[in-house]
Protein backbone atom coordinates (compact mmCIF):
# COMPACT_ATOMS: atom_id res chain seq x y z
CA UNK A 1 0.00 0.00 0.00
CA UNK A 2 1.52 3.03 -0.94
CA UNK A 3 2.51 5.13 1.60
CA UNK A 4 -0.03 8.73 2.41
CA UNK A 5 1.22 12.29 1.20
CA UNK A 6 1.29 14.87 3.94
CA UNK A 7 -2.05 17.20 3.16
CA UNK A 8 -0.67 20.18 2.84
CA UNK A 9 2.16 18.40 -0.08
CA UNK A 10 -1.50 17.21 -1.70
CA UNK A 11 -2.93 20.62 -1.92
CA UNK A 12 0.68 22.12 -2.77
CA UNK A 13 0.32 24.78 0.36
CA UNK A 14 2.55 25.36 3.52
CA UNK A 15 1.29 24.49 6.86
CA UNK A 16 1.01 28.59 7.73
CA UNK A 17 -1.55 28.17 4.51
CA UNK A 18 -4.88 30.41 5.27
CA UNK A 19 -8.20 28.91 4.57
CA UNK A 20 -8.59 30.66 1.52
CA UNK A 21 -5.29 29.46 0.09
CA UNK A 22 -6.34 26.22 1.05
CA UNK A 23 -9.98 26.23 -0.53
CA UNK A 24 -7.62 28.45 -3.56
CA UNK A 25 -5.47 25.22 -3.64
CA UNK A 26 -8.27 22.23 -3.64
CA UNK A 27 -10.73 24.00 -6.34
CA UNK A 28 -8.02 23.52 -9.07
CA UNK A 29 -7.21 20.42 -8.13
CA UNK A 30 -10.66 19.36 -8.23
CA UNK A 31 -11.24 20.72 -11.73
CA UNK A 32 -8.09 18.98 -12.89
CA UNK A 33 -9.07 15.67 -11.90
CA UNK A 34 -12.69 15.56 -11.68
CA UNK A 35 -14.14 12.12 -13.05
CA UNK A 36 -16.56 13.86 -15.69
CA UNK A 37 -12.51 15.60 -17.02
CA UNK A 38 -11.21 12.24 -16.70
CA UNK A 39 -13.56 9.43 -17.22
CA UNK A 40 -11.98 6.20 -16.41
CA UNK A 41 -8.69 7.44 -15.29
CA UNK A 42 -8.43 5.48 -12.04
CA UNK A 43 -5.22 7.57 -11.39
CA UNK A 44 -7.31 10.78 -11.50
CA UNK A 45 -9.94 10.05 -9.73
CA UNK A 46 -7.43 8.05 -6.77
CA UNK A 47 -5.72 12.08 -7.13
CA UNK A 48 -9.58 13.52 -6.87
CA UNK A 49 -10.36 11.80 -3.71
CA UNK A 50 -7.03 12.49 -2.50
CA UNK A 51 -7.12 16.19 -2.73
CA UNK A 52 -11.04 16.09 -1.31
CA UNK A 53 -9.74 14.06 1.76
CA UNK A 54 -7.11 16.69 2.44
CA UNK A 55 -9.56 19.45 2.00
CA UNK A 56 -12.18 18.02 4.32
CA UNK A 57 -8.93 18.23 7.87
CA UNK A 58 -7.39 21.15 6.51
CA UNK A 59 -10.59 23.14 5.84
CA UNK A 60 -11.75 21.95 9.14
CA UNK A 61 -9.97 24.07 12.12
CA UNK A 62 -10.47 21.33 14.91
CA UNK A 63 -9.37 18.65 12.57
CA UNK A 64 -6.07 20.79 10.89
CA UNK A 65 -5.29 21.44 14.78
CA UNK A 66 -5.48 17.85 15.20
CA UNK A 67 -3.89 16.69 12.06
CA UNK A 68 -0.84 19.61 12.92
CA UNK A 69 0.17 17.97 16.84
CA UNK A 70 -0.53 14.44 15.48
CA UNK A 71 0.01 13.74 11.85
CA UNK A 72 -1.96 10.61 10.82
CA UNK A 73 -1.21 7.98 13.61
CA UNK A 74 -3.68 9.81 15.91
CA UNK A 75 -3.44 8.26 19.59
CA UNK A 76 -6.25 5.96 20.98
CA UNK A 77 -7.94 5.48 17.63
CA UNK A 78 -8.12 9.65 17.52
CA UNK A 79 -8.29 9.81 13.63
CA UNK A 80 -10.06 6.28 13.86
CA UNK A 81 -7.29 4.12 13.83
CA UNK A 82 -5.56 4.71 10.36
CA UNK A 83 -5.25 8.26 10.70
CA UNK A 84 -7.75 10.80 9.19
CA UNK A 85 -8.56 9.25 5.65
CA UNK A 86 -10.14 6.11 4.81
CA UNK A 87 -13.08 6.22 7.03
CA UNK A 88 -16.16 6.95 6.11
CA UNK A 89 -14.79 9.29 3.51
CA UNK A 90 -17.08 8.35 0.10
CA UNK A 91 -17.80 10.68 -2.78
CA UNK A 92 -21.19 12.30 -1.09
CA UNK A 93 -18.32 13.77 1.17
CA UNK A 94 -16.37 14.86 -1.68
CA UNK A 95 -19.42 16.13 -3.53
CA UNK A 96 -20.67 17.49 -0.44
CA UNK A 97 -17.35 19.62 -0.85
CA UNK A 98 -18.12 20.42 -4.20
CA UNK A 99 -21.69 22.12 -3.56
CA UNK A 100 -19.50 24.29 -0.34
CA UNK A 101 -16.96 25.42 -3.20
CA UNK A 102 -18.60 25.61 -6.35
CA UNK A 103 -22.22 26.19 -5.34
CA UNK A 104 -25.34 24.12 -6.78
CA UNK A 105 -24.46 25.92 -10.15
CA UNK A 106 -20.72 24.27 -11.51
CA UNK A 107 -21.70 22.88 -14.44
CA UNK A 108 -22.02 18.90 -14.78
CA UNK A 109 -19.47 18.68 -12.23
CA UNK A 110 -21.71 16.53 -9.28
CA UNK A 111 -23.94 20.12 -8.64
CA UNK A 112 -26.94 17.96 -8.94
CA UNK A 113 -26.25 15.45 -6.75
CA UNK A 114 -27.18 17.02 -3.36
CA UNK A 115 -30.27 19.18 -5.30
CA UNK A 116 -33.36 17.14 -3.83
CA UNK A 117 -31.87 14.65 -1.79
CA UNK A 118 -33.22 13.07 1.24
CA UNK A 119 -33.18 14.26 4.63
CA UNK A 120 -31.00 11.93 6.72
CA UNK A 121 -30.89 11.89 10.73
CA UNK A 122 -28.70 14.75 11.91
CA UNK A 123 -25.68 13.56 13.49
CA UNK A 124 -25.20 13.68 17.34
CA UNK A 125 -23.20 16.16 19.04
CA UNK A 126 -19.33 16.29 20.17
CA UNK A 127 -18.63 15.70 23.89
CA UNK A 128 -15.17 17.15 25.88
CA UNK A 129 -13.80 15.46 28.75
CA UNK A 130 -11.14 15.89 31.08
CA UNK A 131 -8.41 13.53 31.67
CA UNK A 132 -6.18 14.50 34.32
CA UNK A 133 -2.41 12.44 34.29
CA UNK A 134 0.40 11.98 36.20
CA UNK A 135 3.97 12.74 34.72
CA UNK A 136 4.43 9.14 35.26
CA UNK A 137 1.81 8.11 32.95
CA UNK A 138 2.59 10.82 30.70
CA UNK A 139 6.21 9.56 30.59
CA UNK A 140 5.25 5.91 29.84
CA UNK A 141 2.01 6.09 28.19
CA UNK A 142 -1.33 4.92 29.64
CA UNK A 143 -4.58 3.63 29.00
CA UNK A 144 -7.27 5.25 31.09
CA UNK A 145 -10.97 4.32 31.91
CA UNK A 146 -13.49 6.81 32.21
CA UNK A 147 -16.94 7.52 32.81
CA UNK A 148 -19.24 9.77 31.02
CA UNK A 149 -23.02 10.48 30.13
CA UNK A 150 -23.88 10.19 26.53
CA UNK A 151 -26.53 9.28 23.94
CA UNK A 152 -27.03 5.41 22.81
CA UNK A 153 -29.09 4.13 20.84
CA UNK A 154 -32.30 2.97 21.78
CA UNK A 155 -32.31 -1.02 22.19
CA UNK A 156 -36.15 -1.04 22.50
CA UNK A 157 -36.32 0.48 19.02
CA UNK A 158 -33.08 -0.30 17.46
CA UNK A 159 -32.62 3.36 17.36
CA UNK A 160 -35.14 3.64 15.11
CA UNK A 161 -37.72 6.17 17.00
CA UNK A 162 -40.84 3.75 17.00
CA UNK A 163 -42.52 1.98 14.00
CA UNK A 164 -44.95 2.76 11.20
CA UNK A 165 -42.38 5.28 9.71
CA UNK A 166 -43.57 7.01 6.87
CA UNK A 167 -41.90 10.27 4.40
CA UNK A 168 -43.07 13.19 5.67
CA UNK A 169 -45.91 14.53 3.16
CA UNK A 170 -44.92 17.92 3.88
CA UNK A 171 -41.51 18.50 2.74
CA UNK A 172 -41.42 15.04 0.39
CA UNK A 173 -38.83 13.67 2.65
CA UNK A 174 -35.96 16.83 2.32
CA UNK A 175 -36.97 17.71 5.74
CA UNK A 176 -36.81 21.23 4.16
CA UNK A 177 -39.16 24.23 3.18
CA UNK A 178 -38.95 26.96 1.25
CA UNK A 179 -40.73 30.27 1.43
CA UNK A 180 -41.13 32.66 -0.91
CA UNK A 181 -42.30 36.32 0.04
CA UNK A 182 -41.99 39.97 -1.28
CA UNK A 183 -43.55 41.35 -4.16
CA UNK A 184 -41.71 42.33 -7.12
CA UNK A 185 -37.77 41.19 -5.67
CA UNK A 186 -38.94 38.36 -4.30
CA UNK A 187 -37.11 36.08 -1.66
CA UNK A 188 -36.94 32.74 -1.09
CA UNK A 189 -36.13 31.75 2.45
CA UNK A 190 -35.47 28.01 3.29
CA UNK A 191 -36.08 26.35 6.95
CA UNK A 192 -36.32 22.96 8.70
CA UNK A 193 -39.52 21.34 8.06
CA UNK A 194 -42.19 22.22 11.04
CA UNK A 195 -44.44 18.83 10.51
CA UNK A 196 -40.93 16.20 11.05
CA UNK A 197 -38.39 18.56 12.84
CA UNK A 198 -36.50 18.54 9.49
CA UNK A 199 -36.09 14.54 9.77
CA UNK A 200 -37.92 14.19 6.47
CA UNK A 201 -40.07 11.16 8.23
CA UNK A 202 -43.23 11.07 10.33
CA UNK A 203 -43.15 8.54 13.39
CA UNK A 204 -46.78 7.17 13.55
CA UNK A 205 -45.82 5.10 16.66
CA UNK A 206 -43.73 6.22 18.65
CA UNK A 207 -41.16 4.25 20.94
CA UNK A 208 -42.45 4.40 24.46
CA UNK A 209 -38.98 4.37 25.75
CA UNK A 210 -37.15 7.11 23.92
CA UNK A 211 -40.30 8.97 22.77
CA UNK A 212 -39.56 8.74 18.94
CA UNK A 213 -35.36 10.17 19.68
CA UNK A 214 -34.18 6.64 18.71
CA UNK A 215 -31.70 7.16 21.62
CA UNK A 216 -31.59 7.13 25.00
CA UNK A 217 -29.33 9.05 27.50
CA UNK A 218 -26.46 6.65 29.34
CA UNK A 219 -23.51 6.24 31.59
CA UNK A 220 -20.95 4.25 29.90
CA UNK A 221 -17.30 3.68 30.84
CA UNK A 222 -14.72 3.62 28.13
CA UNK A 223 -10.65 3.22 27.72
CA UNK A 224 -8.73 5.65 26.34
CA UNK A 225 -5.24 4.94 25.19
CA UNK A 226 -2.81 7.93 25.76
CA UNK A 227 0.19 8.22 23.85
CA UNK A 228 3.66 9.02 25.89
CA UNK A 229 4.70 12.31 25.62
CA UNK A 230 1.04 14.16 25.79
CA UNK A 231 0.99 17.79 27.28
CA UNK A 232 -1.31 20.03 29.47
CA UNK A 233 -3.94 21.67 26.92
CA UNK A 234 -3.56 18.90 24.05
CA UNK A 235 -6.70 16.79 23.23
CA UNK A 236 -7.40 13.30 21.75
CA UNK A 237 -10.62 13.26 19.13
CA UNK A 238 -12.24 9.33 19.69
CA UNK A 239 -14.44 9.31 16.60
CA UNK A 240 -17.79 8.01 16.87
CA UNK A 241 -17.19 8.39 20.64
CA UNK A 242 -19.67 11.47 21.32
CA UNK A 243 -23.18 11.25 21.04
CA UNK A 244 -25.22 9.30 18.88
CA UNK A 245 -27.67 11.18 16.31
CA UNK A 246 -31.19 10.74 16.54
CA UNK A 247 -32.98 7.81 14.81
CA UNK A 248 -29.87 6.06 13.70
CA UNK A 249 -28.13 9.53 12.93
CA UNK A 250 -24.05 9.04 13.36
CA UNK A 251 -21.94 9.43 16.24
CA UNK A 252 -20.06 12.75 17.10
CA UNK A 253 -16.98 12.64 18.54
CA UNK A 254 -15.22 12.86 22.27
CA UNK A 255 -12.52 15.00 22.82
CA UNK A 256 -10.16 14.03 25.80
CA UNK A 257 -8.46 17.23 26.78
CA UNK A 258 -5.39 16.89 28.68
CA UNK A 259 -4.41 17.78 32.31
CA UNK A 260 -1.32 17.57 34.08
CA UNK A 261 -1.76 16.57 37.93
CA UNK A 262 0.42 18.46 39.99
CA UNK A 263 3.58 16.47 41.51
CA UNK A 264 5.24 16.85 45.22
CA UNK A 265 8.38 16.70 43.53
CA UNK A 266 9.08 17.55 39.60
CA UNK A 267 8.04 20.85 37.73
CA UNK A 268 7.53 20.49 33.92
CA UNK A 269 8.76 22.83 31.05
CA UNK A 270 8.46 21.06 27.77
CA UNK A 271 10.32 17.34 27.64
CA UNK A 272 12.22 19.00 30.69
CA UNK A 273 11.50 18.32 33.96
CA UNK A 274 12.40 20.25 37.07
CA UNK A 275 13.41 19.25 40.62
CA UNK A 276 14.47 20.46 43.85
CA UNK A 277 16.92 18.54 46.16
CA UNK A 278 18.46 18.98 50.10
CA UNK A 279 21.93 18.02 50.10
CA UNK A 280 23.69 17.63 53.58
CA UNK A 281 26.11 20.95 54.11
CA UNK A 282 28.78 18.13 54.71
CA UNK A 283 28.30 16.91 51.62
CA UNK A 284 28.71 20.23 49.88
CA UNK A 285 31.65 20.85 51.09
CA UNK A 286 33.39 17.58 50.98
CA UNK A 287 31.83 16.32 47.73
CA UNK A 288 29.87 12.95 47.26
CA UNK A 289 26.97 11.08 45.91
CA UNK A 290 23.16 11.94 46.34
CA UNK A 291 20.50 9.65 44.65
CA UNK A 292 16.79 11.47 43.10
CA UNK A 293 14.16 9.10 42.43
CA UNK A 294 13.16 8.86 38.66
CA UNK A 295 10.04 8.56 36.66
CA UNK A 296 10.20 4.95 35.60
CA UNK A 297 10.57 4.07 39.27
CA UNK A 298 13.75 3.84 39.47
CA UNK A 299 17.04 5.66 41.26
CA UNK A 300 19.26 7.73 39.23
CA UNK A 301 23.12 8.81 41.57
CA UNK A 302 24.14 12.56 40.81
CA UNK A 303 27.53 12.90 41.79
CA UNK A 304 27.81 16.47 43.89
CA UNK A 305 31.65 18.26 43.19
CA UNK A 306 33.54 19.26 46.58
CA UNK A 307 32.51 22.76 46.92
CA UNK A 308 28.89 23.15 45.59
CA UNK A 309 27.01 25.81 45.83
CA UNK A 310 23.56 26.15 47.51
CA UNK A 311 20.98 27.33 43.99
CA UNK A 312 23.55 25.13 41.32
CA UNK A 313 21.50 23.52 38.58
CA UNK A 314 22.92 19.96 37.44
CA UNK A 315 21.73 19.02 34.57
CA UNK A 316 20.65 15.28 33.74
CA UNK A 317 20.54 14.41 30.12
CA UNK A 318 17.54 12.22 28.91
CA UNK A 319 15.84 11.86 32.17
CA UNK A 320 12.98 14.16 31.50
CA UNK A 321 9.81 13.25 29.52
CA UNK A 322 9.49 12.07 25.91
CA UNK A 323 8.23 13.89 23.03
CA UNK A 324 4.78 13.06 21.84
CA UNK A 325 4.92 9.25 20.89
CA UNK A 326 8.40 8.96 21.57
CA UNK A 327 9.27 10.57 18.37
CA UNK A 328 12.78 11.72 19.23
CA UNK A 329 14.97 11.88 22.08
CA UNK A 330 14.00 12.30 26.11
CA UNK A 331 13.89 15.70 27.86
CA UNK A 332 16.41 16.29 30.50
CA UNK A 333 16.47 16.37 33.88
CA UNK A 334 17.52 19.77 35.99
CA UNK A 335 18.32 19.30 39.99
CA UNK A 336 18.15 22.14 41.60
CA UNK A 337 20.48 21.75 44.79
CA UNK A 338 19.73 23.52 48.10
CA UNK A 339 21.39 22.77 51.63
CA UNK A 340 20.18 20.75 54.49
CA UNK A 341 21.17 22.59 57.36
CA UNK A 342 20.97 20.09 60.59
CA UNK A 343 18.88 20.87 63.35
CA UNK A 344 19.42 18.84 66.23
CA UNK A 345 23.56 18.64 66.38
CA UNK A 346 25.06 16.49 69.02
CA UNK A 347 27.70 18.00 71.30
CA UNK A 348 30.36 16.48 69.16
CA UNK A 349 29.16 17.43 66.03
CA UNK A 350 28.51 20.93 67.74
CA UNK A 351 32.74 21.54 68.77
CA UNK A 352 33.69 20.40 66.13
CA UNK A 353 31.37 22.78 63.78
CA UNK A 354 32.80 25.39 66.56
CA UNK A 355 36.49 23.96 66.22
CA UNK A 356 35.93 24.78 62.14
CA UNK A 357 34.61 28.03 62.52
CA UNK A 358 37.99 28.78 64.38
CA UNK A 359 39.84 27.06 61.40
CA UNK A 360 38.07 29.49 59.20
CA UNK A 361 39.08 32.71 61.11
CA UNK A 362 35.36 32.89 61.90
CA UNK A 363 36.34 34.38 65.78
CA UNK A 364 32.69 35.86 66.10
CA UNK A 365 30.91 32.37 65.72
CA UNK A 366 33.86 30.73 67.78
CA UNK A 367 33.95 33.27 70.58
CA UNK A 368 29.47 32.98 70.65
CA UNK A 369 29.87 29.05 70.44
CA UNK A 370 32.27 28.88 73.65
CA UNK A 371 29.83 31.17 75.54
CA UNK A 372 26.90 29.58 75.30
CA UNK A 373 28.79 26.41 76.29
CA UNK A 374 30.80 27.91 79.19
CA UNK A 375 27.42 28.95 80.62
CA UNK A 376 25.58 25.37 79.94
CA UNK A 377 28.71 24.06 81.90
CA UNK A 378 27.73 25.76 84.50
CA UNK A 379 24.51 24.96 84.96
CA UNK A 380 25.48 21.19 85.15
Amino acid sequence: MAEKRDYYEVLGVGKDASADEIKHAYKKLAIKYHPDKNPGDKEAEEKFKEAAEAYDVLSNPEKRKQYDQFGFNAPGGGFGGGGFGGQGFSFEDIFANFGDIFGGGFGGFGGSRRGGRKAGPPRGNDLQIKVALSYKEIFEGCTKKVRLKRYTPCTECNGKGGTDIKTCETCKGTGRVRRVSGGFFQMVSESACPTCNGMGEVIANPCSRCRGEGRVQETEEISIKIPAGVAEGQYLNLRGEGNCGPRGGACGDLLAVIAEKPDDFYTREGDDLHCEIKVPVHKLVLGGTQRIPTLDGGEVQIKIAAGTQAGSILRLREQGLYPLNKRGDRGSLYVNIGVEIPKDLSREEKELYQKLAELRHDKETAQEESFLEKMKNLFK
